[in-house]
């Protein structure tokens, strides 16, 4: 069969509260976050393996707390002005800066920036503060002290449900034959089935199909 060029085009992730679905292994997170108000010291770390829902728990937070939401690694000394005055802020992926110290004194400096207004604090990363390598002391210590929200692998349930969530989001309705094909042949982590849904829409629009159960087939199969 002849295939079309495929655009890798954006699609829009559903990222509000009634879109995150509530699991036992993330249960316990999600209270975590709806408490934020009484937080010990108005800080919080997310952490959980990539795709595990932390972006999207971080901007439920960040709509509830009108909080300034920031990449780790996006942070430039112009912007650290600016964001300690913010009423409420997420630095996401701080465990990916951990060694370069000039990016880990400007977390720093912003910590002590809301720690001393008491306005709350998110920061994100795929494990606990004491895991995250790094190398300025006093940050160490000041990230020691914060608590720590866990989004734990996902179940069959939570599986499911971003599988058919993520298929939503790219507009594709998967048929029940596909969602009991795919569960149970596909590596179990929430990149497997973020990366598998990708491929499913890239071949559907390249093979001018639907992404139906034969090009599930295909992937999870290796076949070309």
């Amino acid at each position: 069969m002849s295939e079309q060029l495929s655009l890798d085009l954006p699609y829009r992730a559903a990222m509000g509260r009634e879109d995150f679905f509530v699991s036992p292994g993330n249960a316990a997170a999600v209270a975590g976050i709806d408490d934020w108000q009484n937080w010990p010291h108005s800080k919080m770390v997310l952490a959980g393996p990539e795709g595990s829902g932390k972006t999207h728990l971080a901007l439920v937070w960040a709509a509830q707390a009108k909080a300034e939401t920031v990449r780790a690694c996006d942070l430039e000394e112009p912007l650290i002005e600016a964001l300690s005055c913010a009423p409420a802020l997420v630095i996401e992926d701080v465990d990916q800066i951990a060694g370069d110290r000039a990016v880990e004194e400007r977390i720093f400096h912003l910590h002590n920036a809301m720690a001393g207004r008491q306005a709350p604090l998110l920061l994100s990363a795929r494990d606990a503060p004491q895991r995250w390598g790094l190398v300025l002391p006093d940050l160490a210590s000041r990230m020691s002290q914060s608590g720590v929200l866990q989004l734990a692998p996902p179940d069959d349930a939570l599986l499911m449900a971003l599988l058919v969530k993520l298929a939503g989001d790219r507009g594709i309705q998967l048929t029940p034959k596909v969602v009991s094909f795919v569960l149970p042949r596909i590596e179990r982590s929430f990149s497997a089935i973020q990366a598998f849904m990708a491929e499913l829409d890239g071949r559907a629009l390249a093979q001018k199909r639907a992404p139906g159960l034969t090009i599930a087939r295909q992937i999870l199969e290796n076949e070309n």
